[in-house]
């Protein structure tokens, strides 16, 4: 609720027009965190007009398959979609930029960027990877100084709380969880259910890209707001069914949305990791429009005391 009004807060403030939603009864309601249709074609819902721009080829290039829902994508200010392009569009802009962005957030990272792409899989529903339509919202490629091939996966949440979804177990993702070696116990049947189970399913994804030769090392990543309590309980709750990583393995990891914009600042777009936290980490315009609200309510309630 906070995070929707933040961003009600923000479209305000750009003088966006608000759009509105239509509920699974067919109703349609006003709703602060969305754009109208005008707004939200015209890219509002990017920080930068060369992201709109980005956005708009990636949709047009989107791999076979993708799951980008364009209304949820242009319109949606809520939404982790639209927040991922306005994360990582300047790395894929600048590659230099992305390799110093990364240095700052993964500890012992070396590499260098050598590409970075949204909404990815290698081979939706090939049975040499997942044999279904689970893909990343962020890929990014890398070479090490040694010439290995790297991979870092990275799931995207913003207000998401880790059991939006529930898929039915395929007996394929049973073999891969045992082939894997990722886990302590592969047929946990808490790993097949929320908050674990897109995590699971990401992350043995992750695994058979390195197991079938595409790369050579890899880690798959969750952002996610420090704030979104229930993200971070699933983060750490599928952290537990982990083993050790070895070297052939995607080690897991998880950061806080407001270190990486904290490392954005760092590398040198001062300006623009400004605008990320206000638009999606600034809650204190939240709690003052809160407590706004409550001291004109003091205002105007009577104050009595017992006899």
């Amino acid at each position: 609720s906070a995070a929707r009004l933040l961003q009600a807060i923000w479209r305000e403030e750009q003088g966006l027009p608000i759009g509105r939603h239509r509920s699974r009864n067919g109703k349609s309601r006003r709703m602060g965190s969305r754009l109208n249709q005008i707004a939200g074609r015209a890219g509002a819902n990017f920080l930068l007009p060369a992201i709109a721009t980005l956005v708009r080829r990636e949709v047009a290039y989107r791999e076979i398959g993708a799951a980008i829902e364009t209304d949820r994508l242009y319109r949606n200010l809520l939404s982790s979609m639209p927040l991922a392009f306005n994360l990582f569009a300047l790395l894929k802009l600048d590659l230099t930029f992305a390799t110093n962005v990364l240095k700052l957030v993964i500890p012992g990272f070396t590499g260098t960027v050598t590409q970075v792409l949204f909404e990815h899989s290698p081979g939706r529903g090939h049975p040499a990877f997942t044999a279904d339509y689970t893909a990343f919202d962020v890929l990014i490629r890398y070479r090490t100084e040694a010439g290995k091939r790297g991979l870092i996966a990275i799931e995207q949440k913003y207000s998401e709380t880790t059991h939006e979804t529930n898929q039915p177990t395929r007996p394929h993702f049973d073999y891969l969880s045992r082939e894997s070696g990722l886990y302590k116990e592969p047929d946990a049947k808490a790993l097949r259910a929320n908050p674990c189970q897109q995590f699971w399913r990401e992350h043995l994804l992750a695994a058979t890209m390195i197991q079938r030769g595409l790369y050579d090392e890899g880690r798959f990543i969750v952002i996610a707001p420090r704030l979104n309590w229930q993200a971070q309980t699933g983060i750490v709750t599928y952290a537990r069914h982990l083993s050790a990583a070895d070297a052939n393995q995607p080690a897991f990891a998880s950061l806080f949305l407001e270190r990486f914009i904290e490392a954005i600042a760092t590398a040198g777009e001062t300006e623009f990791a400004r605008r990320l936290h206000e638009r999606y980490c600034d809650f204190a315009r939240v709690d003052a429009l809160v407590d706004a609200h409550l001291a004109a309510e003091d205002d105007l309630t009577p104050f009595t005391t017992a006899p």
